[in-house]
């Protein structure tokens, strides 16, 4: 197997990376439309259906843990391909099940397989391209990956009026399979044998260690994490919210969520644009800044009910629109401080960041009243600590090279 080498950015891995890192996305987004659903079919309550998109992300979180510093160790395609496969699989067993503990536990092994696609497309695109291109190409890579959760509510409302909720992991199996196929026959290994060799496995998971010793580490995964828990809050809350409390049809849903991928599609765009000239550490600044601000907006607007339906999807608007922003800033800078331990440093970061929107889907679920306060308070909590994420990079980051996690 050919190595790719360092070169300009190429428009068909890109598309490529940025349909296989849509597993998970789709995976979430397909099937928000059917929540009240699923809770009616199993006769179980909101928080007990909104406990298989928490079990997700618990699933994709430790998953993303697990394939870094494999991926470091045995190379890229392999575990690329085995996470994939299980991606497929386990979509099959969600389609099957029967009840709400075995669609749980289900949706909890198609994320590990899922985490693969997530991380790894992080370090391809970081080994087969120059350090200058890297954030433009997540950013790339992101606008590609927000082209499937852009369509999948309205997709998903749709399979549920023509076929139930089932369907919607039927066409999950399909997607997955046909991902798996395209990624054997066309991702090639981009991590060379030689540098494996510099990241034994005990050695790769120990670069954690150095990770969460680093400041600066710690203010990107705010950053970025709690960036993400503000966009779960109102992706665990808003099928219950807007269905429920605002009337809003299952179908039409798909509408209003399509709103913030354009959003976070559009922000991925400014990226690619402007981190030439900006650099990763002032877009973080900026964008964490915006997402401070939105979601202190959401927070009062979702307890005081000025403005009802629309101020919420207004300030939802910017709140989720600089989600890509930080994400591939934060994930870039992270990867070239420790370029030999890149895909430890892209899982934990993605882990860290999955499991902040795990910790934001489960307190959203526990205030679970029908009404959009609890989304509206972990909103501003979480946007408060991204402008704490910002604060520590400020403070810590200096101009320096690269380092090895030991």
């Amino acid at each position: 197997m050919s190595y790719v080498v360092k070169r300009r950015p190429d428009g068909r891995l890109i598309l490529l990376l940025g349909a296989l890192a849509a597993c998970g996305p789709l995976s979430v987004d397909m099937y928000l439309p059917s929540l009240p659903t699923i809770a009616q079919a199993f006769a179980v309550s909101t928080a007990a259906a909104q406990s298989t998109l928490t079990s997700f992300m618990a699933g994709f979180s430790i998953g993303m843990l697990l394939y870094g510093p494999l991926s470091d160790t045995y190379g890229r395609r392999p575990v690329l391909l085995g996470g994939i496969a299980m991606f497929a699989l386990a979509s099959i067993a969600c389609a099957l099940s029967f009840s709400i503990g075995s669609l749980v536990s289900f949706r909890f092994v198609q994320a590990l397989g899922a985490g693969a696609a997530s991380v790894l497309a992080r370090a391809i695109a970081r080994d087969a391209h120059e350090p200058a291109d890297a954030a433009r190409v997540l950013s790339m890579i992101a606008i590609v990956t927000s082209i499937g959760p852009l369509l999948a509510p309205l997709i998903g409302g749709q399979l549920l009026l023509l076929g139930g909720w089932r369907m919607i992991f039927v066409l999950l199996t399909l997607f997955g399979s046909a991902c798996a196929v395209t990624a054997y026959l066309k991702v090639p290994e981009t991590w060379p044998r030689e540098k494996r060799a510099q990241s034994a496995l005990l050695k790769s998971f120990g670069a954690y260690g150095a990770l969460l010793r680093d400041p600066v580490a710690w203010g990107h995964m705010l950053c970025g994490g709690m960036a993400f828990a503000s966009m779960f809050a109102y992706i665990t809350a808003t099928p219950f919210v807007y269905i429920e409390y605002f009337h809003v049809s299952a179908q039409h849903y798909g509408f209003l969520f399509a709103l913030n991928i354009a959003g976070i599609m559009f922000g991925n765009y400014m990226n690619t644009r402007l981190v030439g000239r900006l650099g990763p550490v002032r877009i973080i600044s900026f964008a964490a800044t915006v997402s401070f601000v939105a979601s202190l907006f959401v927070s009062i607007v979702s307890l005081t009910g000025l403005g009802g339906l629309w101020s919420i999807v207004f300030g939802l608007f910017f709140v989720v629109g600089v989600v890509g922003l930080l994400t591939a800033n934060c994930t870039t800078d992270l990867m070239h401080r420790y370029p030999v331990n890149a895909g430890a440093a892209a899982a934990v970061f993605g882990a860290v960041q999955l499991a902040l929107g795990a910790l934001s889907s489960i307190a959203v679920g526990l205030w679970q009243d029908g009404s959009p306060q609890g989304m509206g308070v972990v909103v501003g909590v979480a946007g408060t600590l991204c402008y704490v994420g910002r604060m520590l990079v400020i403070r810590w980051h200096r101009p320096k090279a690269p380092v090895a996690a030991a």
